[in-house]
């Protein structure tokens, strides 16, 4: 990269904390979000446990103190939420001041509200202003409206690695000189459509997720916002900022192997991994820490296990555990609260544990850090795995 990217805000909000500082007091105690389910309306209640954020949209709507007669979608609520948060947590007093953008992502999009009014539209005519915000760049433009942001708008939908490739966008927007700021990041809100995908699909649980566990029997979806303000290391000097962290090394591949599962020799994980870490001019044996994509299903955790055994060798693969115990998998988001995660690791030294692990997976002798660890942390590699065989990887440093 020809301009250094630092990491100057962040902000979150997930089933374990409504705001950074929540979430990271939730992980050094080992506290997951995971529960029955509360808010989602279903047929499914009873049978499988989510990772719900609860506060319904009318809370949400209050504590962002917006118009009641708004057509926020719950995605785009929890999105502005993160996003307001990074943004006040970098200092940036105005936005505008500067070339500065937006690149969003969601796969869940609007449709948490358009899948309860699709067969009724017709007799719902105050419901009909939530069609628009089926649309997922209607989150990112409704989140840049809050936020005041005039300059560039964008979205990116990738399945789970989104807001992985939404921070590599932002970054390569930095490091070209097209703007000096970016907000980037996911937010996806549950609903009944993914639910039943996943469902369909026989990947998920119905108890608490085992990620790298050998009996693992699938996820649980959860709900989430995660967004970083990245800015050029000249914004850092002139407006004297504190750095979080850098991101010194990314990539997105894709395996090409199927529309759900991931290449059983983990192909797109490994190419990944070894084309973040050549960008980034580190070795294998400067990373201190992964926060795998550890979904817990059969398919993931193996393909990712290979993946890192082929970059690192089975004996030397680094600290690595699984957030999404913690959250459940959060899919276009999770890579962006992953990314906060990251970043906390990184600021103090600490790894995060990989809740419920009880037996090694037989195919490699890798076993997650299961308690809170504390080691000098200077690098961590994060991986995102998306459908469709995309698949990314975010390298942050503290320097």
């Amino acid at each position: 990269m020809n301009r250094k990217i630092a990491i100057t805000g962040m902000g979150a909000i997930s089933c374990i904390g409504k705001n950074v500082e929540e979430n990271y007091q939730s992980l050094i105690h080992s506290r997951h979000g995971i529960s029955d389910i509360e808010l989602l309306e279903t047929n499914r209640r009873g049978k499988v446990k989510l990772g719900e954020i609860k506060l319904t949209n009318e809370e949400l709507v209050s504590q962002l103190g917006i118009s009641k007669e708004n057509n926020y979608t719950r995605s785009t609520l929890l999105g502005i939420i993160a996003a307001k948060e990074a943004v006040e947590n970098a200092g940036i007093k105005e936005i505008n001041g500067e070339k500065t953008g937006l690149i969003s992502s969601t796969s869940v999009g609007g449709m948490d509200i358009t899948e309860k009014y699709f067969y009724s539209y017709e007799q719902h005519p105050d419901k009909q202003k939530y069609i628009a915000a089926h649309d997922a760049g209607h989150s990112a433009m409704a989140i840049a409206d809050v936020l005041g942001l005039k300059g560039m708008v964008s979205t990116i939908s990738t399945a789970c690695s989104s807001a992985a490739n939404a921070i590599m966008m932002g970054a390569k927007l930095i490091s070209s000189g097209v703007l000096d700021r970016v907000i980037v990041g996911g937010t996806d809100a549950l609903s009944k459509f993914t639910l039943n995908g996943f469902s369909t699909l026989m990947i998920v649980t119905d108890t608490y997720n085992t990620p790298f566990d050998n009996d693992r029997k699938g996820l649980n979806l959860g709900e989430a916002a995660g967004f970083l303000v990245l800015e050029s290391d000249e914004m850092v000097k002139k407006y004297n900022k504190k750095v979080l962290g850098y991101l010194t090394g990314f990539a997105n591949t894709n395996d090409a192997h199927h529309q759900t599962a991931s290449s059983d020799d983990g192909t797109g994980a490994f190419l990944a991994m070894e084309k973040a870490l050549k960008m980034s001019g580190l070795r294998n044996e400067d990373i201190d820490y992964i926060n795998v994509h550890g979904t817990a299903t059969p398919n993931n955790d193996l393909s990712e296990g290979i993946a890192m055994v082929r970059i690192f060798g089975e004996k030397n693969v680094p600290d690595f555990s699984s957030t999404k115990a913690f959250t459940g998998h959060t899919l276009a988001a999770a890579a962006g609260i992953e990314a906060v995660y990251s970043l906390l690791a990184l600021q103090n030294n600490i790894i995060f544990p990989n809740l419920n692990f009880k037996t090694k997976m037989q195919e490699f002798n890798l076993i997650p850090v299961t308690e809170v660890k504390n080691k000098e942390i200077n690098h961590v590699l994060s991986n995102s795995f998306g459908f469709g065989g995309n698949c990314s990887t975010l390298i942050f440093s503290k320097s």
